[in-house]
């Protein structure tokens, strides 16, 4: 499997060359099909390139020209797009079976040009498995992720509506007053990781030492990461059986974290990924979500309408026109709930 992604990469960096090459010498676009032509070219010139399955290395082609098109669609919605890069050694890290070469048996997976490897099946695979793909952790373990094709049993239709105001204080308020806390989980890990990091810095380049050090540093960022998807999922999976309609404000992160002061704290909640994670979950339970526009749902009042301005710092939403005071993120999911509510007419 090292051998394969070595091979991938190496397909990833001539197709990238090929391109590049020939725009910038020849103003010439080199489309999806071409640059995949090219490969039965460079097996006979590079016999390695036959120890992989053939679909696999035009998956590569592929991923070069997904790469491509994403490129250009940021710079057309003007955005400052990073050109499609070259990858480094160690820095290719998954390999795709689109459509045959994979057979899955029992506790073992057949792999094309790689043999039977054996799996731990996380969960029972329902439907038509239509890809497998083949990923490399960066602490050096392997998983199989499968997509698979098959037809959803709608859970039982709930009435019930819900607003959702997420925060840093708690993690999301609830329009009828149930608060979520916030794990914190790179805070509560900072600490371990910057000591692992001062170690690695500290270790001389090439060496084994600093291997080891790295993947310290990998295996708690790991860490962090699976805590906070699996806090993800399960905070996404309580609403959605609970909740037939989810209203959730439509948020750009991306402008968010231009306060350096909140950034890190911003990154650390991650609400794009419970948001998408909970789009998904009620899309396969027959609920639904709904995003709306955030503007003032915190200053408006929830009882008058009224907008009455806070900082940050206040805590309390306290209404000096109809004399409301409550949670000031209470509030605000309730304006959330009844923005949804318009939205549904």
């Amino acid at each position: 499997m090292e051998q394969t992604l070595e091979v991938c990469r190496w397909v990833y960096n001539e197709t990238l060359a090929m391109r590049k090459n020939a725009w910038e010498q020849e103003q010439r676009t080199i489309s999806y099909y071409e640059s995949k032509r090219q490969i039965p070219i460079w097996k006979k010139e590079n016999p390695v390139l036959s120890t992989v399955h053939s679909q696999v290395l035009q998956d590569v082609s592929l991923r070069v020209d997904l790469a491509f098109k994403a490129f250009f669609r940021r710079l057309e919605a003007g955005e400052e797009p990073g050109y499609p890069r070259f990858k480094g050694k160690g820095r290719y890290d998954s390999f795709t079976y689109p459509q045959s070469g994979f057979k899955l048996n029992g506790e073992r997976l057949h792999l094309s040009k790689i043999g039977d490897v054996k799996i731990v099946l996380h969960r029972p695979i329902e439907g038509t498995i239509k890809t497998c793909t083949i990923r490399r952790s960066p602490t050096g373990k392997w998983y199989a992720c499968f997509s698979v094709e098959y037809d959803p049993t709608p859970a039982p239709q709930k009435e019930m509506m819900i607003g959702v105001d997420v925060g840093l204080e708690s993690f999301a308020t609830l329009s009828n007053g149930e608060k979520v806390e916030n794990p914190r989980f790179f805070r509560t890990d900072e600490k371990a990781l910057a000591k692992a990091q001062k170690r690695l810095s500290k270790t001389e380049k090439g060496t084994p030492e600093r291997k080891k050090a790295r993947k310290n540093v990998a295996r708690i960022h790991e860490r962090i990461a699976n805590r906070r998807l699996d806090f993800a999922h399960q905070t996404s999976r309580r609403l959605v059986n609970q909740y037939g309609t989810i209203v959730v404000e439509d948020l750009n992160i991306k402008n968010m974290q231009k306060n350096h002061c909140l950034a890190k704290s911003i990154a650390d909640v991650a609400w794009n990924q419970f948001i998408t994670i909970t789009e998904n979950k009620a899309e396969e339970a027959g609920s639904r979500v709904i995003r709306v526009n955030p503007r003032n749902t915190s200053q408006q009042c929830s009882g008058c309408g009224m907008i009455v301005k806070k900082t940050l710092s206040d805590r309390v939403h306290t209404c000096p026109h109809c004399g409301l005071t409550m949670d000031r993120d209470q509030n605000a999911a309730i304006n959330i709930m009844r923005l949804g509510l318009q939205s549904l007419g």
